[in-house]
This record gives C-alpha cells, sequence and structure tokens, in this order.
C-alpha cells in the first residue's frame, strides 16, 4: 500500500523536514501549487544559428553545397515558433538567420542575371561558406573536448618516496685483474712518455774560451783556481773537461815540480 507524502512526514517528521523562511514544516502544505511547466527539460541544444542549420541539415543528410532553402527555412521557423511558445528569450542572431534564410529563398525565386558572376548567380554561396567553417571548428573543438582531461579522465597519483640511504658496494675484483689493469696503463702511458731537448746550461765550448781569457804566457796559474767549487759538480766537471780539450788542442800546457804536487797551468806562446 503506497503511503501520501503528508503520511511520511507524520511517520518520520525528524528525518523528512522542510525550512521555508526559517520556519521548519512537518506537514506537506495543502495549497501547495507546481505549475505545470517548472520544470522543463531540453535534450538538444544549439549554440547559435550556425549550429541550428547544420543539425538541420545533417540530420536529413542533406549535402551542404546544395542546400533546399525552403525546406530548412520551414523547419528552422518551426523551431522559433516553439520557443516562442515556450516563452524562451530569443537571442537576436536567431531572429538575424531567420531573416537571411527569407532573404535566400526570395533571391532564388527571381531569376539569374545573364553575366552574374558564381557568388551571385547562387544566393546560398555566403551561407555554405559559413556553415562549412563553422563546422570545422566544431569538428576540432569536439576533437579537443575527446582528449583526456586530468581531473576529468585521469587522476595523477603520487606517493612519498622511502627513506633509504644509498649503499655502495665495492667492486668484486681478483688480484690478477688489478695487476693486469695496471699493466695496461702503464704500457700506454710509455706510449706518452717525450724527450724535451733544451740548451745546455754549462757549455764546455763556453768554458773553454773563458779558461784562455784567463791564462797567459808568461805566468802560471794554479790548476786548482780554474775549478769552482761553488757551481756544483756539474760546473767542476765542465770546466776539467774544458781544460782537458785545451791541451788536446796544444793551447795551453801543464807544469808539475814533483810528484803530487801543485799543477799548474799557462797558454802557450
Amino acid at each position: 500500500m503506497e503511503q501520501t507524502a503528508t503520511e511520511l512526514l507524520a511517520d518520520r517528521p525528524d528525518q523528512l523536514r522542510a525550512v521555508v523562511r526559517g520556519e521548519q514544516l512537518a506537514e506537506m502544505p495543502h495549497d501547495l501549487y507546481i505549475p505545470p511547466d517548472a520544470l522543463e527539460v531540453f535534450l538538444e541544444t544549439f549554440e547559435g544559428p550556425l549550429d541550428l542549420l547544420l543539425y538541420l541539415i545533417r540530420r536529413q543528410n542533406l549535402d551542404i553545397l546544395d542546400i533546399p532553402i525552403a525546406a530548412i527555412t520551414a523547419q528552422y521557423m518551426e523551431y522559433v515558433d516553439l520557443m516562442k511558445d515556450l516563452r524562451l528569450e530569443l537571442a537576436a542572431e536567431y531572429l538575424v538567420m531567420a531573416a537571411m534564410l527569407a532573404e535566400i529563398k526570395s533571391r532564388m525565386l527571381l531569376p539569374v542575371p545573364v553575366h552574374a558572376e558564381d557568388d551571385e548567380a547562387d544566393p546560398r554561396a555566403e551561407l555554405v561558406r559559413r556553415l562549412q567553417e563553422y563546422e570545422r571548428y566544431k569538428r576540432a573543438a569536439e576533437n579537443l573536448d575527446e582528449l583526456p582531461r586530468v581531473h576529468r579522465d585521469l587522476y595523477p597519483a603520487g606517493a612519498p618516496a622511502p627513506d633509504a640511504a644509498p649503499e655502495r658496494r665495492p667492486p668484486e675484483i681478483s688480484m690478477h685483474e688489478l695487476l693486469s689493469a695496471l699493466a695496461d696503463v702503464m704500457a700506454r702511458a710509455e706510449m706518452f712518455t717525450h724527450h724535451h731537448v733544451q740548451r745546455e746550461s754549462l757549455s764546455v765550448r763556453e768554458r773553454m774560451t773563458r779558461t784562455l781569457e784567463r791564462l797567459d804566457s808568461e805566468n802560471f796559474t794554479d790548476f786548482r783556481d780554474l775549478l769552482n767549487a761553488e757551481e756544483g759538480r756539474a760546473g767542476v766537471v765542465v770546466s776539467f773537461l774544458a781544460i782537458l780539450e785545451l791541451i788536446k788542442a796544444s793551447l795551453i800546457e801543464l807544469v808539475q815540480a814533483e810528484p803530487f804536487g801543485v799543477i799548474y797551468v799557462r797558454a802557450r806562446a
């Protein structure tokens, strides 16, 4: 057995309550009046007059390049009259399109001039161009709307990364492999060795000239005075080699009065 709304409110007054202007109502008002057209559902809506015309053309599988203006105008006006009957506020562009359709219909009834161009010969050319352009933009908008959208089709998910300290493990290498790698490195290093050639800081030829400048053919000079210990081992060796070269060239002579005695040097006359 079905219960009325008043009986339901009486059975559950705490669950079904209405507040009107701050006052709680526990019973259904007896003088409640709901107009018959209080709730209207529109299954098909259009974004403008071009959208309505395109819908009428596609619904009847008509060729957009050869529109029957009389039939389309009649259907368009039926839709406009329906909106008037439902007391909907018509947009200005719907009325402008109705006037344009009426103008095209009237122009098609008139004879076409012989020397008229293509656009002037067919009054529907401008309307067809606008419909084709609108259809391209509408299809592009529908394709964009079909793309996956975040928070509508896709929901990004994330999770914090666990706290984990990086662990480095030493490579497992045997001593044989280590020695083999060292040998390869040493072999490659020998390929890049180079010999640096530089001018000698101590020249035997120069020391021979300086020794001859210090000697003369009349006075003897102590052999030890020709060797400067402050120049180090290299300087002493160069000076000694210079003296030997001068003796070999018979430019100087050595004199020793007794064995293990002092050696004197002088230049040859």
